[in-house]
């Protein structure tokens, strides 16, 4: 597709979706949730068909030489699809905030001043890998009374393409516009300088992908960007804590899957507690192949841990956000020196701190600079399913507007209403 065909599409859609958008506005309560409990129903109707699809990116990325973690983002089994469609009931299932009016306080001159909750309008979405987001933005979008504009990678275009159809399939059976819910149909690059450059249609951009997209994104976009660039989430484990908790804990955070945003990339173990829990976790990483990056300290203790693959830490390693088979471990002092390392080295994402002293958790959920802080709970919890908001847009790293799992709430806004019985200033 040509340049010139490129900008022709990307302004179509535009149109197109902020056409819907006024359309989405006004839908009711139970027209969207009608769409999305069928939306769900067709997600459940069609998993083989949706996994023809899915082979497809996934041959085509096998050859192609993608790596496992990678690969493995792009599959679309059975029960991913069981839980993106449980996502959508999840989200019909909760109370329309749209139209909600909050702080409503009468003033001296006689006038109320509240504020509205109202849909964004429209978001365009850049995604990689995972088709699953198709699903988890159309959803939320449809729920907040939004239109969007969906842009997946090419490495999982055949499984985006065929759930984009079923999304403006729900959409058409309940009475709302097929456009509110669109996906860039090109793989051309060209498609996302378009869509980051249109805000007479775009209210604002969410990339969800590799740093370097992001970036990308963040540098060149002419609309607002909600953005997370990379997931080096900690675990640390406190002096005093539960030992066998913090394994089980410490061992769920990086190894239940090794691809996602809030693995567990770092390991923090305060020197108390560092002879008695370092052996028994070195032996769960090295019975699962993991790699780990230690400070002396942490080597030292570790290197007698039979099968355990154990090398020396860079600085560079404190950084990493590794979605692989490897962690960074380090022996820290205690809390003071856990949490100025997490605020330095991390990326503000998720951390967790296994402790058995309240003052210590308190301390670590005040202090710690991150969009999730955690308390006795593994890190892969953070994700909008886990947290009751159905899905998520993304997470978001930044302060301003919305922070950590983007749910419904962080697709709207708020608008100041005044109600007046004639009252004028003097």
């Amino acid at each position: 597709m040509n340049a010139l065909n490129v900008t022709e599409l990307m302004q179509a859609m535009g149109v197109h979706a902020r056409q819907a958008s006024a359309e989405m506005a006004k839908a009711s309560t139970a027209t969207k949730n009608r769409a999305l409990k069928t939306l769900a129903q067709l997600l459940r109707a069609n998993v083989d068909a949706l996994q023809v699809d899915n082979a497809k990116d996934i041959d085509r990325a096998v050859a192609a030489g993608l790596a496992a973690p990678m690969v493995d983002r792009l599959r679309l089994s059975p029960k991913v699809i069981a839980t993106v469609a449980e996502g959508c009931e999840q989200l019909a299932a909760m109370p329309d905030v749209i139209g909600d009016i909050v702080g409503l306080k009468q003033q001296p001159s006689g006038i109320r001043v509240g504020q509205m909750r109202v849909p964004l309008g429209v978001f365009g979405m850049i995604f990689e890998s995972r088709p699953n987001v198709t699903i988890e933005a159309a959803s939320l979008s449809i729920k907040s009374g939004n239109a969007c504009i969906l842009r997946g990678g090419s490495e999982a275009i055949e499984s985006n393409q065929a759930l984009a159809r079923l999304v403006q399939q729900a959409l058409v059976e309940s009475g709302l516009p097929a456009e509110a819910v669109q996906m860039v149909p090109t793989t051309d690059r060209e498609a996302v300088g378009q869509l980051i450059a249109m805000p007479q249609y775009v209210d604002v951009v969410i990339p969800r992908g590799g740093k370097g997209l992001i970036e990308r994104i963040s540098r060149e976009a002419k609309v607002p960007v909600i953005k997370h660039l990379d997931g080096n989430c900690h675990t640390y484990v406190d002096d005093p804590c539960d030992v066998a908790m913090a394994v089980k804990v410490a061992d769920n955070a990086k190894t239940n899957k090794y691809s996602p945003c809030n693995a567990s990339e770092g390991l923090l173990v305060a020197r108390g507690v560092a002879a008695q829990f370092l052996p028994l976790i070195g032996a769960v990483y090295a019975a699962k192949g993991v790699e780990m990056r230690c400070d002396a300290e942490a080597q030292a203790i570790l290197a007698a841990v039979p099968g355990a693959q154990v090398v020396r830490a860079t600085e560079q390693d404190w950084f990493e956000e590794y979605l692989a088979p490897i962690i960074s471990v380090k022996v820290v002092a205690g809390l003071d020196e856990a949490i100025a390392h997490i605020n330095h080295y991390g990326s503000h994402h998720t951390d967790a701190i296994l402790t058995t002293d309240h003052v210590h958790a308190q301390r670590f959920l005040r202090e710690v600079d991150s969009a999730s802080v955690m308390v006795n709970a593994s890190t892969r919890f953070a994700d909008g399913f886990e947290y009751g908001l159905g899905a998520e847009i993304g997470i978001s790293t930044d302060k301003v507007h919305a922070r950590g799992p983007v749910g419904i709430e962080g697709l709207t806004s708020l608008k100041y209403v005044v109600l007046g019985q004639g009252e004028v200033r003097s």
